[in-house]
């Protein structure tokens, strides 16, 4: 049988091929008509077939017929001759090949050879079978089963016309007809029954190379290309070149209606799937070249407003998680790429773009000193010199999981030139703080870059006005992810200040304690905005909303309140001085807290609480408060008290205020109402040793206050307590503390794990007696056993 005389057309669906010439008649959409629609239609006609992925290599059989030219050869090709030979095949770039080149695979068939792939449907044909037609005979395929064949023929038709177009647009001679096979090209992609991210990814690449390698190219083609691969484009991200290629255009051609139709879904897209930035970083250029272009349109910035608003979406929480961690990527590098040159002009280190094509060279880095200072009002100096002989150290306050350090600003040049005695870096702060005499430049941007600044910052000022991404942001620039140029360029500090101040406004914890340093020996936003550091530009208004955010959650703590004493204490002063009420709280927690030493300072702080009327009526309250203390605190009264079940903290406090109880060692809450509120009432008692707190509202708050002054507490009960993981850190700092129950509390199972090491921290607990059945949750050590 003559197997080159039947082609195996049939009306197997399978079998139809594209057969209209590469660079032929013309397959596009009417002047006028948007590309892509056609494309989509015949995608949507075979979505419902066989899908099929795209094969790489696999095992089949394979047989090779010669053409018969004499009477001999045509005996010796009969189909009682033939023979099958399994290989394992290969569908390389250029080529069919074998892993073992031997028998009728000895030499790899081209692509370029192959001038037919069709099924074999002819009578008494081997079952399974491809038929591939090269010059002087035909090599025959066999699969396994039907949707093997079936997976063969269409990725061998794939290779064969993807090497064909990549022959063919590498050699362009008229852009017109060039444009024409690029939509063919689309459309072969769209409507492929086969599934793989190479199939819409290589047309990509074969445009992405065109365009590289034809740089003379009109604005017009340039759409007009765009938009002939715009269908690819939904569901794939561009390739490298590619993205260069529409960064160029948006710089070029930002009003044009390419970027508006073509370029938003592909932004968006990246936007919400993207993982990395890291790993492809031109998507980032792309996507900030985009923004930029729409900054330039006429709207300008309610342009990109809307931008954002579409990536959160009309309801109050965005459902895509990814959104907010690349906006402020492309944020942050392109507030960077606006100091660049500014950069790269005082130092010798390679710039963004050497580094990126790989050009590395000696870095002889000069030493950047800052560029503008914060001057400090006389006033100010005066008042924060009675703190300049107390000795320098950093406060680091373990409040929930937050460390709080404070740097002494007001002696930030000498520990600048202490640091660098001992070869070690300076802060960010002590870079920051140096005489006028050290710097006397100011950092000035060009046009492009100011206006690509403005527009960065408004951005994450609209990010900020968002409350679901609001902690999210707060935790991505807590670490200070700027360079020290910015934050020493007035205009951007200044422009920032409206997203630390939604920070301070905001009521959650999460949020407003990214104000503090990300860790102990860096500098937060709260140093930054204080008064005397260099973001600092209002007199204080910022800092004195920072710290009543702050003191109104879990930071009115000793130490809390030491470290704004040892470094913040003037600027504290002044703005009391000035009527502010959170200052006037703080300055009388000092007072009542015993945080001041000094009796002159002491002095100067009554003297500011009453030059004002609510400091006045604030330290007089103090003076009752105190008055009430040493009359609770008198030696007398009873040794051990048990509240009624039902009490309340009202109860309590009225207890407490009718007599002296600085006797009392043994407390007893059990199965009252009472809460953490109550916790200010309990620190007044010096010789309280024992407290059950069994089945009370007492929580995490009143357990971090608790810490704070009752270190010599031995046993604690919070039984059935809605006391978390949080509030447990708080009793590292109780060191005396021999029994602790937690039984039925939120304690998660990790903390649970914590605790058998728990003496790292309390040293006098013993993990032997950590007794968890049933959820019981009990640490004592053998001579004192709550139960």
């Amino acid at each position: 049988m003559d197997v080159t005389s039947s082609s195996g057309g049939g009306g197997d669906p399978r079998q139809i091929e594209e057969t209209k010439p590469l660079l032929g008649g013309d397959v596009s959409a009417p002047e006028g008509t948007k590309m892509g629609a056609v494309p989509c239609r015949r995608a949507l006609l075979l979505c419902n077939g066989m899908r099929y992925k795209l094969l790489q290599e696999g095992d089949i059989q394979v047989c090779v017929i010669r053409h018969p030219r004499t009477f001999l050869s045509k005996i010796l090709t009969s189909k009682f001759l033939r023979r099958w030979e399994p290989h394992h095949l290969t569908l390389a770039d250029n080529s069919l090949a074998s892993a073992t080149p031997t028998g009728y695979m000895e030499n790899s068939v081209s692509y370029s050879a192959i001038e037919d792939v069709q099924l074999l449907s002819w009578e008494n044909a081997p079952k399974y079978c491809l038929q591939l037609t090269i010059p002087g005979g035909t090599v025959l395929l066999q699969a396994a089963n039907s949707y093997l064949r079936d997976q063969w023929f269409h990725s061998l038709q794939w290779k064969k016309k993807i090497y064909k177009y990549k022959k063919v647009l590498s050699n362009p001679s008229r852009w017109e007809v060039v444009l024409k096979e690029i939509r063919t090209l689309v459309d072969m992609a769209l409507t492929s029954p086969l599934q793989d991210d190479s199939i819409n990814q290589a047309p990509l690449e074969i445009v992405s190379k065109l365009l590289s390698e034809n740089t003379n190219l009109t604005t017009q083609e340039h759409e007009n290309i765009i938009v002939a691969i715009a269908p690819l484009l939904e569901n794939n991200h561009p390739p490298p070149d590619l993205c260069e290629f529409f960064c160029k255009h948006c710089r070029e051609r930002p009003r044009s209606m390419v970027v508006i139709e073509v370029f938003t879904p592909v932004v968006q897209r990246i936007l919400k799937h993207n993982m990395d930035f890291g790993k492809c970083p031109r998507l980032r250029l792309f996507t900030q070249e985009y923004i930029l272009a729409l900054n330039e349109l006429n709207a300008g910035m309610e342009v990109v407003k809307k931008f954002i608003q579409s990536m959160h979406g009309p309801t109050g929480h965005c459902p895509h998680p990814r959104v907010l961690p690349n906006l402020v990527a492309v944020c942050l590098a392109a507030i960077y790429s606006c100091y660049e040159e500014f950069i790269n002009s005082r130092d010798n280190s390679p710039s963004l773009k050497e580094i990126r094509n790989g050009c590395q060279q000696p870095c002889d880095r000069k030493p950047t000193l800052p560029l503008r200072l914060l001057h400090p009002s006389p006033d100010l100096v005066s008042q924060e010199a009675t703190l300049s002989e107390a000795r320098l150290k950093s406060v680091v306050v373990a409040s929930s999981e937050i460390h709080v350090e404070v740097e002494r600003t007001s002696t930030a040049k000498p520990a600048l030139t202490a640091s660098a005695g001992n070869d070690s870096e300076p802060n960010l702060i002590d870079c920051l703080m140096v005489s006028p005499a050290c710097s006397t430049m100011s950092i000035e941007l060009g046009p492009q870059a100011d206006r690509t600044l403005g527009c960065y910052v408004e951005i994450l000022k609209l990010l900020s006005d968002y409350d679901d991404w609001r902690p999210s942001l707060a935790s991505l620039l807590q670490p200070i992810p700027f360079p020290k140029e910015a934050l020493a360029h007035e205009k951007f500090t200044k422009e920032l200040k409206y997203v630390i101040q939604r920070f301070a406004e905001d009521p959650r914890q999460e949020v407003h304690s990214c104000l503090l340093s990300v860790r102990a020996g860096k500098d937060g936003w709260f140093q930054l905005y204080s008064p005397g550091g260099v973001a600092c530009d209002d007199d204080g208004e910022l800092f004195a909303s920072m710290v009543h955010i702050l003191m109104g959650s879990c930071y009115k703590t000793k130490k809390f309140l030491l470290s704004l004493a040892e470094n913040k204490l003037g600027p504290c002063m002044l703005l009391a001085l000035r009527g502010n009420q959170t200052m006037v709280e703080i300055l009388c927690l000092m007072l009542e807290y015993n945080i001041i030493d000094n009796n002159d300072t002491q002095l100067q702080i009554i003297s500011t609480l009453e030059s004002t009327d609510v400091g006045k009526r604030m330290y007089e309250q103090l003076c009752d408060r105190q008055r009430e203390l040493k009359e609770l605190q008198r030696k007398g009264g009873p040794t051990r008290l048990t509240l009624p079940s039902k009490s309340t903290d009202a109860d309590l406090a009225r207890l407490l205020s009718s007599g002296s109880f600085g006797n009392l060692e043994n407390l007893s809450l059990a199965f009252t109402n009472v809460t953490s509120a109550c916790a200010e009432h309990l620190i007044k008692l010096p010789s309280l040793k024992q407290l059950n707190l069994w089945s009370t509202q007492f929580g995490d708050a009143g357990l971090r206050l608790l810490s704070e002054h009752l270190t010599m507490l031995q046993v604690l009960n919070l039984c059935e307590t809605p006391v978390t993981d949080a509030g447990l850190l708080a009793l590292s700092s109780m060191k005396s503390l021999c029994s602790l129950n937690m039984n039925s509390t939120k304690l998660s199972a990790d903390t649970y794990e914590d605790l058998k090491v728990i003496p790292s921290f309390l040293p006098s607990l013993l993990p032997s007696f950590l007794q968890p059945a049933s959820g019981c949750w009990c640490i004592c050590c053998p001579e004192l056993i709550l139960q």
